[in-house]
């Protein structure tokens, strides 16, 4: 206000002050450098193992790395021995021993070795995870069993531990009773590792295999004191094998009850406690078309393969190595089964009836022990299909 009391404007800036304030205010930044690489570290983050690690873990290690690349590398070995001419005349027989030989599926066992199997090795394999064999009951040596194995997980390491090798004490805890693991009859057609199973003690899982070993052995050459392991839920259970879950294929799986109705050999459920989390897959939630991917591969050709991922040789977050989680490896009570007359129609209700026994024995597994073994208190048993 003047000294007259006239009002005055405020102060106007001049046009040099106008255009700063303007350009202060439509003032617009770049991106800012190394974002990329701030969540690439943070989301591809490796944590390496330290060079101290002792001696003992790392041959853990190389034990189950060997295990799990045996596949690859038996059949690596006979290609590269196919380029050397001078092999061929002892690869060319040996081919067709390979696709013509009936030891896996004859039920002799004569390829088996018992020192193969005890091999200190195996002991380093089985402390890796840590894994450890439980016994419900005592098994009579005078009858014939069929273990059934719960999960099927990724690679069903927990079978391969206690079921063919000696490492969690098979022997000590069921005296007289000679076991055979069960893998899919391909297996068979791989060179050199066939020759590999079959002294581990393996065997292939089809029908006549399955009858050829449960009828012969024992005192009276009718398969007394002999058993079997089969991977109930087979290659669809594995595309369920996640972390911190337990969903069993087996409301429909009856065939291992007829085989033991036919065989007259008890069922022996057996639940692996930590199967499930020793490897990271793929969901079928978060990636439907590659599920129904690997279920097509799966009736194509009879197995599957599950996309799967865990920790490496030399670090914790990225590999094909299972993580290193404990395994609890528990044989439920024997189920008593009634053999049926051969040739005779086999009654559908007394499978039903055993196949429910069967299953509440493994939910029995399941309530009684999971507390000891540490199970996530969410986590709950489903049996699904």
């Amino acid at each position: 206000m003047s000294s007259n009391g006239e009002l005055r404007a405020p102060f106007q800036a001049n046009g040099h002050d106008k255009q700063l304030q303007r350009t202060q205010s439509e003032l617009v930044s770049g991106r800012r450098t190394g974002t990329k690489w701030e969540r690439s570290q943070l989301f591809f983050s490796v944590h390496f193992a330290p060079l101290s690690v002792p001696l003992h873990r790392r041959l853990q290690t190389l034990m189950v790395l060997t295990h799990t690349l045996s596949i690859a590398l038996f059949l690596g070995t006979f290609f590269l021995l196919c380029t050397i001419p001078l092999f061929w005349p002892l690869l060319f027989p040996y081919t067709i021993y390979l696709l013509l030989s009936p030891a896996p599926h004859s039920g002799q066992l004569s390829h088996r070795s018992s020192f193969l199997r005890s091999l200190p090795i195996w002991s380093l394999f089985s402390s890796y995870f840590p894994a450890r064999l439980h016994r419900s009951a005592r098994l009579e040596p005078t009858r014939k069993y069929i273990f059934g194995y719960h999960p099927h997980g990724i690679i069903s390491h927990g079978a391969f531990a206690a079921f063919a090798t000696e490492a969690l004490g098979f022997q000590q805890l069921f005296p007289g009773i000679t076991n055979t693991l069960l893998t899919l009859d391909s297996n068979f057609r791989i060179p050199f590792y066939r020759d590999w199973a079959l002294a581990m003690g393996l065997a292939s899982v089809s029908r006549e295999s399955c009858e050829n070993i449960l009828s012969k052995g024992g005192p009276n050459n009718e398969g007394m004191g002999r058993a079997i392991t089969i991977v109930v839920g087979g290659a669809r259970e594995s595309l369920d094998a996640q972390p911190h879950t337990l969903r069993l294929v087996l409301k429909r799986r009856k065939g291992f009850v007829k085989l033991a109705i036919r065989t007259g050999a008890d069922l022996v459920p057996v639940l692996a406690f930590g199967e499930n989390d020793l490897y990271d897959q793929v969901t079928s939630d978060s990636h439907p078309l590659i599920h129904k991917w690997q279920l097509l591969v799966k009736k194509w050709v009879g197995f599957t393969i599950p996309l799967f991922h865990a920790r490496g040789v030399f670090n914790y977050d990225v590999g094909l190595m299972p993580y290193r989680k404990p395994m609890n490896i528990v044989t439920g009570r024997p189920i008593k089964v009634v053999q049926q007359t051969k040739g005779g129609k086999m009654d559908d209700g007394y499978v039903d009836e055993v196949h429910a026994l069967y299953v509440a024995e493994l939910e029995r597994i399941w309530e009684e022990w999971r507390e000891r073994f540490d199970v996530d208190p969410k986590m709950e048993l489903r049996i699904a299909e």
